[in-house]
């Protein structure tokens, strides 16, 4: 029971808006050097060493940026509605500050994987753009992360706008299954899923590989630059707090 105890308390001193700040602080250094060094990596292993493809010549390369930008911008998205989730529930104010933080991290991302998709689709279809289910589903995610970033500017309460931003965050979790099945459930351009857990990859290993480096890189990138944002989001709204300014005093000093 002591320990249950002990852990819960941990637990309640880590969730609060200086415990995270303190913690976090420890780890973005190594989640830095990590997704920088992977990111290098990957890009090198990919762009340069990795054999062309049969059918598509270099052009599949983009791959490199365009798959692991739409794997977190999935991800991401249920970050922030599960951030939303716990603000509505439990009244947590960091949930609301990482929700906060996440957003723009979702809706640059999104945007990446939609510019890089446009990119492949030219040689590969012949046109930039064509309004296919997921292409046009994955339009919608980036509507909702631009939704939630506009509705959060839209009220004067901080906490009225934190509660409307996580009801439209949950609400939009309904199109991220739309967005994984939609080459199975529709007549679709877009190939199928490159990667499924219940079946091998349908890629070569050695163009496989730097895949799987550059998707654990913008994984790691991703928790980065959350954190990141979390913090700033953090000392924006902390500001006249005592612990801010004993932490800005600490380093004058």
């Amino acid at each position: 029971m002591a320990r249950s105890g002990a852990f819960w308390q941990r637990l309640h001193r880590w969730a609060s808006p200086p415990g995270f700040y303190r913690l976090s602080g420890r780890w973005v250094p190594w989640l830095a050097a990590a997704s920088l060094a992977l990111l290098a990596l990957g890009l090198v292993w990919g762009l340069l060493y990795a054999p062309p493809d049969a059918r598509q010549g270099n052009s599949y390369r983009i791959i490199y940026l365009h798959v692991p930008a739409s794997f977190l911008a999935l991800a991401g998205y249920y970050v922030m509605a599960v951030a939303g989730a716990i603000h509505l529930i439990w009244r947590v104010k960091l949930a609301d500050m990482l929700m906060s933080a996440a957003a723009p991290l979702g809706a640059a991302l999104t945007f990446l994987a939609l510019f890089s998709g446009s990119l492949w689709g030219k040689p590969t279809w012949g046109t930039y753009w064509v309004w296919d289910a997921r292409i046009t589903s994955m339009l919608v995610l980036l509507f909702l992360y631009l939704g939630v970033m506009a509705l959060r500017q839209a009220y004067a309460s901080r906490e009225t706008a934190g509660r409307a931003c996580a009801v439209l965050a949950l609400v939009g979790t309904v199109n991220i299954p739309i967005i994984y099945k939609s080459v199975d459930w529709w007549y679709s351009l877009h190939q199928p899923a490159t990667i499924r857990l219940t079946a091998a990859p349908s890629m070569h290993p050695d163009m496989f590989k730097p895949l799987l480096v550059m998707i654990v890189a913008f994984y790691l990138f991703y928790a980065w630059v959350l954190i990141l944002n979390t913090r700033a989001e953090i000392l924006s709204r902390e500001r006249r707090a005592a612990w801010v300014r004993e932490l800005a005093e600490e380093d004058v000093t």
